[in-house]
């Protein structure tokens, strides 16, 4: 895993235990319906630096026969996980705890509900000073803007500094091709923290305000549209990915155009390159080579292609290239045998020895 994806999920791991601690208590004190959905917030949020941790480590395990390409998926598994289980659970339940607020206060009416910091303890005990229960709650949020844009920051340090290797219009650009999910994740999901921490302390101060507590229950209900719709983005960000997405055109056509120009290269029939990893990219070429080349020659040309693929784009890690005769049928897209691939079946009981070493 990249040092720099590693720092910004441990980083963003960290300050999500407190907060989430932070706004539990703070709920405790208030019994604010925002509060409580901030809670959950966190805890999702946690628990999804520690997905994305397993899927950073999981990915590194080495090759096997069973998985000739190495684990790099793995990474975009977990991410997905997290948006599925994780982010979308926690918006549901921080929805519904804002409904069921203002179902009770449509039930019993606005006058009959305590607003935050009312019913639960008015004030409290801080260094030996009495203060309103209502400003831990804006203290804590406060915190909670403060430490999500610190994170914010950091991962958007690490995602502007791919967007200048690949050559990217903006972070909207990145949104859409990165492969370092990680980062991804960690850079929406704290954009998405603090834009949630601010819907809760303005709730929460319009509610203390008007004393009026459908403002915090309605604070609640947007926390949880916010979450469910950070999952279905992020879902559908790790759907590309997990399907097998092709690095883009643009940084394909200086591949294509290094097989074309090496020397001894008749045609360039097809070249497919797919992400493996966030870090991962495989590529395949058949290629059409002089026929008064031998088999020597050609051997070496072949390795000489793959090396300057390879230091072209530092993503791409296999290089396979099938020679093609001048006359042979071949559609693009095509799956060719490839001269890097293992096509017999293999036995079945090394198989199963193998399955069960990785269990």
């Amino acid at each position: 895993m990249s040092s720099d994806s590693l720092v910004v999920v441990l980083f963003a791991m960290a300050a999500n235990i407190a907060l989430a601690v932070l706004k539990f208590v703070a709920y405790l004190l208030t019994g604010s319906p925002s509060m409580l959905a901030e809670t959950y917030h966190s805890i999702s949020d946690t628990g999804n630096q520690v997905l994305l941790l397993v899927g950073m480590y999981y990915s590194k395990k080495r090759a096997s026969r069973l998985h000739p390409f190495g684990y790099g998926k793995a990474t975009f598994f977990y991410a997905f996980l997290v948006s599925v289980l994780l982010f979308g659970i926690a918006g549901w339940e921080s929805l519904q705890t804002g409904l069921r607020s203002l179902s009770e206060i449509a039930a019993v009416g606005a006058e009959e509900v305590d607003v935050p910091g009312a019913g639960v303890g008015d004030t409290v005990t801080v260094l030996g000073n009495e203060v309103r229960a209502v400003y831990i709650a804006y203290a804590v949020l406060v915190m909670t803007i403060l430490f999500d844009g610190a994170s914010y920051l950091k991962a958007q340090q690490a995602l502007s500094a791919e967007i200048r290797e690949r050559g990217w219009r903006g972070f909207a650009d990145a949104f859409r091709r990165t492969s370092d999910m990680p980062v991804l994740a960690v850079l929406t999901e704290n954009a998405v923290a603090a834009a949630g921490a601010f819907v809760a302390l303005v709730a929460i101060f319009v509610s203390d305000v008007t004393g009026n507590p459908v403002f915090d229950a309605f604070g609640a209900v947007v926390i949880g549209v916010l979450l469910m719709t950070f999952a279905v983005a992020l879902g559908i960000e790790n759907k590309r990915l997990l399907l097998g997405e092709a690095l883009s055109e643009k940084h394909e056509i200086p591949l294509k155009r290094i097989v074309r120009d090496a020397e001894g290269v008749a045609e360039l029939v097809d070249l497919r390159t797919v992400y493996f990893g966030p870090e991962n990219v495989l590529v395949t070429a058949d290629v059409a080579f002089d026929p008064d080349l031998d088999t020597a020659e050609i051997d070496d040309l072949i390795t000489e292609i793959e090396d300057k693929i390879r230091r072209k784009d530092t993503l791409v890690d296999k290089v396979y290239i099938e020679p093609e005769s001048n006359g042979d049928e071949h559609e693009p897209g095509d799956g060719g045998r490839g001269s890097g691939g293992d096509t017999g079946g293999g036995d079945e009981s090394e198989e199963a020895r193998e399955e069960e070493d990785e269990e």
